[in-house]
């Protein structure tokens, strides 16, 4: 399986104990049903992106082989989210999270609906999710998009620290 069929996951926390909340939501990843953890990036402390005062952010990604389809992966995630203490009535947009499951792409698929964006809005303008992603799949060719690597060469990286 290359990295091209790979389904994506952005992880992002900021608040409580980021970088265990990081390494448990690893960790639940490989209990997904159907679903095996094939890459997992190092951790990234980044500058939090919306309203400010909120601490930074520590954001990884991680490359899943799966049977499930996308809409069924993202509500796994959703669910998962759930059980590692997310609740999301009332959240602010973009504001402090105790953990964020995002499925950034989906091997070459594209979707647009309500409920599931592929690839995900905003992947190619976001360092936090490209720098991971650089680490594990550079080559990677998201749709619509392009190469991972090419793409981050064209954002500013400022402010994001290997932990």
């Amino acid at each position: 399986m290359t990295e091209q069929d790979l389904a994506w996951v952005g992880l992002g926390a900021n608040l409580g104990d980021p970088q265990d909340m990081l390494h448990s939501a690893l960790s639940a990843l490989e209990t997904l049903p159907d679903c095996e953890l094939r890459r997992a990036s190092s951790l990234y402390r980044t500058p939090p992106m919306g309203p400010p005062g909120q601490p930074d952010y520590v954001n990884a990604v991680a490359g899943l082989a799966t049977a499930l389809s996308p809409e069924s992966l993202l509500e796994a995630l959703l669910g998962l989210e759930s059980r590692l203490g997310r609740r999301r009535s009332g959240a602010q947009r973009w504001g402090p999270r105790l953990i964020d499951l995002d499925l950034l792409c989906y091997g070459q698929a594209r979707r647009e609906s309500e409920f599931l964006s592929l690839p995900h809005p905003g992947l190619a303008e976001r360092a936090f999710v490209l720098v991971p992603l650089a680490e594990v799949a550079p080559e990677l060719e998201v749709p619509g998009v392009g190469r991972v690597i090419d793409r981050k060469g064209m954002i500013s990286c400022e402010g994001i620290e290997r932990l």
